[in-house]
């Protein structure tokens, strides 16, 4: 638990939950919030104790659920964790058939 708290206190310091109360925060933070925060706000070093707690499958995930969808927004970030972090070969290719993945179960 403590690499947990250590990401969520490094989180609430960058502003990463400024909307909500700390309290709240350190109890009913979820796996998926705590993820997804990590890698848009965090640093390597955090993203690398992000690994410890949570197997990359799981992390994935999560990624490609949140953040990948987001299109332009976060591509160059996309792009590295894509290519460090998860092992894809062809970053660009990949993310352009997430998002176009996600697109189509939009529309049908």
């Amino acid at each position: 638990m403590k690499i947990r708290e250590q990401l969520a206190k490094k989180l609430m310091g960058a502003g990463g939950f400024w909307s909500y109360d700390k309290d709240s925060v350190r109890q009913n933070l979820s796996d998926e919030q705590l993820i997804e925060a990590t890698l848009e706000k965090l640093d390597l070093d955090d993203i690398n104790l992000l690994f410890e707690l949570f197997p990359a499958k799981k992390i994935k995930e999560v990624w490609r659920r949140k953040m990948v969808v987001q299109g332009d927004y976060y591509y160059s970030l996309n792009r590295f964790l894509a290519w460090y972090y998860f092992d894809i070969r062809y970053p660009d290719r990949y993310l352009k058939a997430m998002m176009t993945r996600h697109l189509s179960k939009l529309i049908a």
